[in-house]
């Protein structure tokens, strides 16, 4: 008596196939959602980076601008 294997595939295999074919859509699915979100993080850090320089130029401009500051006279100590 020999076991022959049936042509179509059995309940369990056909679930376990679509458990591993739903995780493999999921997986890549995710994969390019790291990739959108490092892409958009690293497009705000270079905004913020432009706009960081942007005032940092106007600053030094601001203080060239400026007149020096005068040194204040120190005055000697009491009781001498």
């Amino acid at each position: 008596m020999s076991a022959k294997k049936s042509v179509e595939p059995s309940p369990e295999s056909i679930a376990r196939f679509n458990r591993k074919r739903l995780a493999a859509e999921e997986g890549a699915r995710a994969l390019l959602d790291v990739e959108r979100r490092g892409t958009d993080i690293r497009k705000n850090m270079a905004r913020l980076r432009d706009l960081r320089e942007t005032k940092e130029a106007a600053d030094a401009v601001l203080l060239a601008s400026l007149p020096a500051p005068v040194p204040k006279k120190r005055r000697g100590k009491l009781g001498r």
